[in-house]
């Protein structure tokens, strides 16, 4: 009845990572939708304020339980909230900036690679050679890009792409220290400390800024548009409560490592929003360096299930 049981929570598990990687992909895009209503520090202000909103609806109706958590608790999940959501989210709007939601989702396929050789180091987990050969094949392509990218493409693109690769880091050392962490909670206390103390950070940081330049207004207007409001949801309810619901429940019963390598499967379905919904153009090397990425992740993801 046990193994059942177990085999059911792995299950969900499984399911949560895919559903989380389909929001994740797509929110490159909604992302770039909101930006151009706003700056990248009301547009995080604003998607963790619906967050909140979203999460407080839950505990008025009674959906889920209030969290209970004392001063220890809090502070340690503080500790790795700094990684993600703060990091995570604050650079990857930030970067997404100079760059488009394609691009973006190709430079967050390196993601694996970190968390390769750190869950070996800190989590101890074991590693063939195959699944190693095939994170070697992602960085290949991640840097064929690069490459390509700084004679073809000059500016903002390259700087862009550089902003991503540093939230990439932040998810990482989150996959880390986040699954030794998660164990010892329930996964929406998690989620609401996660969320409750990005929406502080990143409205004062934006209403701050406002208050400074006497452009208040610049940051209720966009709440005019439409299309922001879409994005703001999409981002704030989905891609920010329920993605961090998902990645926190999947770290208690997936190995880091293979978190990373289900998620690295955003490339796929940024490039295709990119392309579809934003019209966005990209260049031969961008196919040839996804394709050894994804490549990449195939062989990890197939070696992983060989050696198991």
């Amino acid at each position: 009845m046990n193994v059942i049981h177990s085999q059911n929570q792995m299950l969900r598990a499984y399911i949560g990572m895919a559903m989380s990687t389909l929001i994740i992909g797509l929110s490159f895009v909604f992302v770039k939708i909101a930006l151009r209503s706003a700056g990248p520090f009301d547009v995080l202000a604003h998607r963790f304020n619906a967050a909140v909103i979203a999460l407080l609806l839950l505990y008025v109706t009674g959906i889920v339980k209030r969290p209970k958590l004392n001063r220890k608790q809090f502070l340690q999940l503080l500790s790795i909230s700094v990684f993600y959501p703060l990091l995570f989210f604050g650079l990857q709007t930030i970067g997404l900036q100079y760059t488009t939601a394609s691009e973006a989702g190709i430079m967050s396929a390196i993601t694996p690679v970190m968390t390769l050789l750190l869950a070996s180091l800190l989590l101890k987990e074991r590693h063939t050679i195959g699944q190693i050969m095939g994170v070697v094949l992602s960085v290949a392509g991640i840097g064929y890009i690069f490459m390509k990218s700084d004679t073809i493409i000059h500016g903002n693109s390259i700087r862009g792409n550089f902003i991503i690769l540093l939230s990439v880091f932040s998810i990482v050392f989150y996959y880390i220290f986040g699954r030794k962490i998660n164990k010892h909670y329930r996964t929406i206390d998690i989620t609401f400390v996660m969320i409750v103390l990005a929406a502080i950070v990143f409205n004062v940081i934006a209403i701050g800024n406002h208050l400074a330049h006497g452009t208040m207004h610049e940051f209720i207007a966009p709440l005019s548009h439409s299309s922001f409001i879409l994005a703001i949801l999409y981002l704030g309810v989905l891609s920010s409560m329920v993605t961090s619901v998902f990645n926190n429940y999947a770290l208690v019963y997936i190995p880091a490592s293979q978190v990373a390598v289900i998620n690295n499967l955003t490339p796929l379905i940024s490039i295709m929003g990119g392309i579809m919904i934003l019209d966005e153009q990209l260049h031969l090397f961008h196919f040839i360096g996804a394709a050894m990425v994804i490549l990449g992740v195939l062989g990890t993801t197939f070696f992983q299930h060989r050696n198991s």
